[in-house]
């Protein structure tokens, strides 16, 4: 095996130990949390962290249940039965089964002396479901649940050390997963080398920038007025979940579960921007940029003309100009990016001479990860021309 490949798949081995690790870390972080909150007597805190650990592991026992059900037959060939698999996905493990499932078979590609390239497709498809579903867990429970636990520690005016751990493993892991979601993207463009570490710093960058004021505005909305903060995002949500479903999204296997995933999608928006639909994505980007800074404007005009001071004693003054120059700096990174950073690509012709014929067959045996494939034709639209070969004739994962 060339040294090169050896350190990739080294690090890509590592890479994933570490996340399975900040995954462990921030769910024993949360459960002390959760017992920390029981022992002091704030049993609706309690119950509110418990009930977003709830619902984002039930929907991505979901997400992998599905996907675990749409990928053809003989592909996962060393998987338990399907019905030990149901147990899993039912005793809320079937996310932890698939990090387990994803370092075994890094770690055999890794060992092996020359790794074939089914193995190396497998390993790729295995690690860009986890990444979705890391993402997933980013937006359903990491982000809700830091925008919580600042809203309490803003209400109540001191921060204790379980809540300190709290936003320290929620904020790991945001990071991890952008970064991780982004290098995925481009996984899924063969043309295309991994990002350098410029590309990926300032692509994390721009998001956490624009991530945080919005999480800023929403946990100061709910220190103020912690009785309107649920009417809030439910009306903002069903507006998202309307526009996600005006987009025609076709992600899931089925038109069922393709509902859990607009609802997903809009929970996302609610937050930060998430492209669904292929096409040229300035436009509705920008409204989309709009819409979350009309709603933080109007949010901040209201504690303005209501209180100028938390509860905590913390005066919006000093907060207001800090979500407002992060704002600004993850506004310009986000332009540096998609100016200079985002690729591009040529428009490949219509012919197919016989090396291309010869390689798409080959391809046409390994694994290809369709659901990611079809988000990086999203978040690369100028590439959809290129991967047009490559994914035409693909179902359900597979060439």
């Amino acid at each position: 095996m060339p040294w090169s490949l050896r350190a990739t798949l080294l690090r890509d081995l590592i890479l994933n130990v570490l996340g399975v690790s900040a995954f462990l870390i921030h769910l024993g972080a949360d459960l002390w949390l959760v017992s920390q909150y029981m022992l002091s007597g704030r049993y609706l805190w309690a119950a509110l962290v418990l009930l977003l650990l709830g619902l984002a592991s039930v929907a991505l026992q979901v997400f992998s249940w599905v996907w675990l059900r749409a990928d053809p037959a003989g592909l996962h060939s060393s998987q338990p039965s399907g019905r030990c698999l149901a147990l899993l996905h039912l005793l809320q493990l079937g996310c932890l089964y698939r990090y387990v499932q994803g370092l075994r078979q890094g770690l055999l590609v890794w060992q092996q002396e020359v790794p074939s390239e089914f193995d190396l497709a497998y390993a790729d498809f295995l690690s860009l479901d986890i990444s979705m579903l890391r993402l997933f867990e980013t937006f359903l429970e990491k982000t809700p649940q830091l925008t919580l636990v600042l809203a309490i520690v803003l209400q109540s005016g001191q921060a204790e050390y379980y809540q300190w751990a709290s936003v320290c493993t929620s904020f790991l892991g945001i990071s991890w997963a952008l970064l991780d979601y982004h290098r995925a993207l481009r996984t899924c463009l063969p043309s295309k080398p991994v990002p350098g570490l410029g590309s990926s710093v300032i692509y994390f960058l721009w998001n956490l920038l624009l991530l945080w004021p919005r999480v800023l505005a929403v946990a100061l909305f709910s220190a103020l007025f912690p009785h309107y903060v649920a009417l809030h995002f439910l009306g903002l949500w069903l507006v998202l979940l309307f526009w996600v479903w005006f987009q025609g999204t076709d992600f899931m296997p089925d038109p069922r579960s393709e509902w859990l995933y607009r609802a997903t999608v809009a929970t996302i928006l609610y937050f930060s921007w998430f492209n669904v639909a292929e096409g040229r994505t300035r436009g509705r980007a920008t409204i989309h940029l709009a819409f979350l800074l009309s709603d933080s404007s109007l949010m901040m005009v209201t504690w303005v003309t209501q209180s100028a001071w938390l509860p905590s004693g913390i005066p919006l003054q000093m907060l207001l100009p800090v979500g407002g120059i992060s704002f600004l700096l993850g506004l310009v990174l986000r332009l540096v990016y998609y100016c200079w950073l985002h690729p591009s690509y040529r428009r490949e012709p219509a012919q197919v001479d016989g090396a291309r014929a010869l390689r798409l067959l080959e391809c046409s045996q390994l694994p290809q990860n369709r659901r990611m494939g079809h988000l990086a034709r999203n978040f690369f639209p100028k590439a959809r021309d290129e991967a047009a070969l490559t994914w035409e004739g693909r179902a359900n994962g597979v060439l």
